[in-house]
């Protein structure tokens, strides 16, 4: 049998999107594309209190490979102890304890996280108490649902356990051996690398290890030809903002999302696949800018014409550049038909 790829993800402290969006109940596995939506992650919870409505369980486990798979490519992702702790900490942070789904795809009110640790002894830790079998590092969880109908589809068994949603970033393979050169992806420069302090350097700047002509093209392409219309929901809902505020409404993400889109800036594919992402999101869509943040957030990210260009252009981008060549000249050949 084949050895799969492990990647190991991180979050990357300069990109505002990584980190845990939710915590999701969750019964079967789901694959998702580039949201990471980790239902093979999860881990049975157990309830503690009937009557107060608790539920524990692992949220993260460290360096526990995990199957996934894009398209046809199959491989296997993990997360180190310094990663599982720092999205523990970014979520308690940025305040996200209420953010709740059902099966990666429904977001539900009653359900929040009421007490969250570490695992540092495994010997001594509390989540002896409930038979979670918890290794050192993995990030356990107390979550409490006043919701009635989730809590009786708990009780009933139908959601098992807890899995995660949220972005993350590759982590990049570290080099360890001087000199080697480092690249400027933008337009092709180079230099030569002869010891750790130029490395991290020349890192931050954005530099990368292997030559910008190896990349993949789309990869370093920017797409602006989503619809007008797009725009026009993220202006309307910046023009409402800039009359009332943001309250409690938006993420730095989507406030940059809005802007990006008000100003029709190009967007890269990593962009627009977390737009695409962002349907998830739809159930909320017609609640009114002043009576809830959906309505104003979903059209932070375009609307509906944004998300729904967003997915198909990732369709599109998907296409080797010879199907892409054939899919446009069968478009031509149509147009033709259509205008005889």
């Amino acid at each position: 049998m084949e050895e799969l790829d492990i990647i190991e993800l991180i979050i990357d402290e300069n990109n505002l999107e990584d980190g845990i969006e939710a915590i999701s109940l969750v019964e079967s596995p789901a694959i998702e594309e580039n949201f990471v939506a980790l239902s093979q992650h999860k881990v049975q919870f157990k309830s503690v209190d009937d009557e107060k409505r608790i539920v524990v369980g692992l949220a993260l486990v460290p360096d526990k490979e995990i199957f996934r798979k894009s398209g046809d490519y199959a491989y296997k992702i993990k997360f180190s102890k310094e990663t599982v702790k720092k999205a523990s900490e970014l979520y308690l942070k940025r305040l996200k304890n209420n953010n709740a789904t059902l099966e990666h795809e429904l977001s539900v009110k009653g359900v929040s996280l009421i007490e969250s640790w570490i695992v540092e002894d495994p010997s001594m830790d509390k989540s002896n108490l409930y038979n979670l079998d918890a290794p050192e590092g993995a990030w356990a969880v107390v979550m409490k649902i006043d919701n009635d109908e989730i809590w009786e589809d708990v009780k009933l068994g139908k959601y098992l356990g807890f899995s995660i949603e949220g972005f993350f970033s590759k982590k990049e393979e570290e080099l360890v051996e001087y000199p080697h050169t480092m690249y400027n992806p933008k337009n092709g420069e180079s230099v030569e690398i002869t010891n750790k302090e130029e490395h991290d350097k020349y890192t931050e700047k954005g530099w990368v290890h292997s030559e910008p002509k190896e990349y993949k093209e789309q990869e370093l392409k920017s797409y602006s030809d989503y619809p007008q219309s797009a725009t026009n929901n993220a202006k309307r809902a910046l023009a409402w903002v800039d009359k009332n505020g943001w309250g409690s409404c938006g993420t730095p993400v989507g406030k940059q999302r809005a802007s990006q889109l008000a100003s029709r800036e190009p967007l890269s594919k990593d962009t627009i696949s977390r737009m695409a992402s962002f349907k998830r999101h739809q159930q909320h869509k017609d609640v009114p800018y002043s009576e809830g943040c959906g309505g104003l957030m979903w059209d932070c990210w375009g609307g509906t014409s944004g998300v729904e260009w967003a997915i198909n252009k990732l369709e599109k981008l998907s296409l080797s550049e010879e199907d892409a060549e054939a899919l446009g000249i069968l478009n031509d050949i149509v147009n033709k038909l259509n205008n005889e």
